[in-house]
């Protein structure tokens, strides 16, 4: 019975995507954004259960792979999507993100904009299939993780609806923004960037440094900025990544 328990916590994770497709379709971005937080929490334990039960299989490896696709790549893709849908509307800033009858309004004619959001769809299905074949990325990563861009993607949302001003409307329903927010999150899936993973193979802070170092002040962030913390948190990832070498 142990062996399948890993495989239960991904098959949730996946469960939690796919129910946040609907969330996403129907324009409720926020909740969206709360099962996929579930669903990288159950991303987290169904390795960490898999080593601890020493049940790692390779039907898991690939069904792990299966649902970040979904919850990190498709979601996050229909959201982006999503955003820029609403980022054509008048009003949006009355309406935020409440759920809506459609998705994509074809009787107003077809606007194509919206579609540059999917890009992330398919950046993040070559950067996943990159993963599961690039011995490199064993104990690190090279390009950003799905689950982190994932995470920089659907604080938008959170944002918005929890810590609104003006300016903050302003920004996150920027067409140009949410452009260029997607073309550089679907170049960082694969860049060429060596990035230090959050495996902690012993808990002593010589070697763990650059990891207590990344979470203590992102627990700080946190707490004193709450959800705006969270794109800052990425940006740092990546800049302490380039700058710090470990030894």
């Amino acid at each position: 019975m142990k062996k399948h328990i890993p495989n239960i916590i991904t098959s949730l994770n996946l469960l939690s995507g796919c129910i946040a497709i609907l969330f996403v379709v129907s324009g409720d971005l926020v909740v969206a954004s709360f099962l996929v937080l579930f669903g990288m929490f159950l991303d987290f334990f169904d390795g960490l259960a898999a080593r601890l039960l020493n049940v790692q299989s390779d039907v898991g490896l690939q069904l792990d792979s299966l649902a970040d696709m979904v919850s990190f790549g498709v979601v996050p893709g229909l959201m982006m999507f999503q955003l820029l849908n609403k980022a054509t509307m008048p009003h949006v800033l009355e309406t935020g993100f409440e759920a809506s009858e459609t998705i994509y309004g074809f009787e107003a004619g077809m606007n194509l904009l919206p579609f540059i959001g999917m890009l992330i769809i398919l950046a993040s299905a070559y950067r996943l299939a990159k993963f599961n074949v690039d011995t490199r990325q064993t104990t690190s990563f090279i390009g950003l993780p799905t689950p982190a861009n994932t995470l920089l993607i659907i604080s938008l949302p959170l944002i918005f609806q929890f810590q609104y001003t003006e300016l903050i409307g302003s920004i996150i329903f920027n067409q140009w923004f949410l452009i260029i927010l997607t073309l550089v999150s679907s170049y960082l899936l694969n860049a060429e960037i060596p990035l230090f993973a959050l495996k902690f193979k012993t808990w002593d802070f010589a070697s763990n440094k650059i990891r207590y170092l990344f979470l203590g002040i992102s627990l700080i962030a946190i707490i004193v900025l709450k959800f705006i913390a969270i794109p800052i948190i990425i940006l740092f990832y990546v800049l302490l990544s380039l700058f710090w070498k470990e030894q």
